[in-house]
């Protein structure tokens, strides 16, 4: 078991209160008044979330993407951000694209905390959202008979990263890993159709996985069926890839689902492995750990 899944079993511990949901979930959830709010928080670190002399503008959208993204996984609307930045020089362009994604998802700045630091640079953002429906969907509903979707395609990202860190200069190319984007109408309009649902950050294997484990069953995937946005040679790489946010949901064997989605597998009573892909356990390492 890796040092940071260590530490969150750790922190399991002492995350009681039922708003949690056990760290097992994209989002705590918590009863405020007549609402359901719905809570994130993800940290990006210079060279290990983005290359560290990116376009800052860039560095900016994909911070509050990724966070939106948990927020899309529960069907939530968003109601705000507070960001923690680490100050660098390159505030302008930071602050460009930081006004760009908050007007895109529709969520206003609401405080946070700046800070200054000799070297690196380490930025964080909570996102505040609005449950739009009850029960919120979590990872851990997934039942036997149920189909596996996803909502669009991976392995674009991979390509982005791939290209951006050879210097390319082909924006469109560069730009899913760049700008990715948070399916946030898509998650919204799910959330009464779905079992479970959470967003593919640290690939699709991966965060199958997670989903089976927390719903104690056995998902079967069929790696042909899952679309790609990469070269059919890479398609293992890209089924391992993350920062595609794309999302992987599961519903009822013939439900009519209100927004396109591929069915990449189903859901099987819980066996010995909780991810199967074409019919066996996955080798090697299923995604994006720290």
């Amino acid at each position: 078991m890796s040092a940071e899944l260590d530490f969150i079993a750790a922190l399991r511990a002492l995350a009681d209160n039922p708003a949690a949901r056990g760290l097992q979930d994209d989002c705590a959830v918590l009863p405020f008044g007549g609402e359901l709010l719905v809570l994130t928080h993800d940290t990006m670190v210079a060279g290990i979330h983005y290359l560290p002399d990116q376009d800052p503008a860039d560095v900016a959208w994909k911070l509050v993407a990724s966070n939106i993204s948990d927020l899309a996984a529960k069907g939530a609307q968003p109601v705000g951000v507070l960001l923690s930045y680490q100050l660098t020089g390159g505030e302008a362009r930071f602050l460009e694209g930081l006004r760009e994604a908050l007007a895109h998802y529709g969520a206003p700045l609401l405080g946070g905390d700046t800070v200054k630091a000799a070297e690196g640079q380490t930025l964080g953002l909570t996102a505040l959202g609005r449950a739009t429906h009850r029960p919120v969907p979590a990872r851990n509903g997934a039942k036997a008979g149920d189909s596996l979707y996803l909502s669009g395609p991976v392995g674009g990202a991979m390509i982005g990263f791939e290209a951006l860190q050879a210097g390319s200069s082909d924006v469109a190319i560069t730009l899913p890993y760049r700008r990715p984007q948070a399916r946030l109408a898509e998650g919204i309009a799910l959330a009464p159709y779905v079992s479970a649902m959470m967003d593919v950050s640290d690939g699709v294997l991966l965060d199958a996985c997670r989903m089976a484990q927390a719903s104690g069953v056995t998902l079967a995937l069929d790696s042909r069926a899952v679309p790609i946005a990469a070269p059919e040679a890479r398609r293992d790489d890209a089924l391992r890839w993350g920062d595609d946010y794309q999302l992987l949901f599961t519903a009822p064997q013939g439900a009519l689902l209100p927004c396109p989605a591929i069915r990449i597998g189903s859901v099987l009573p819980r066996a010995d492995q909780p991810l199967l892909l074409d019919g066996k356990a996955p080798e090697g390492s299923l995604g994006y750990t720290h």
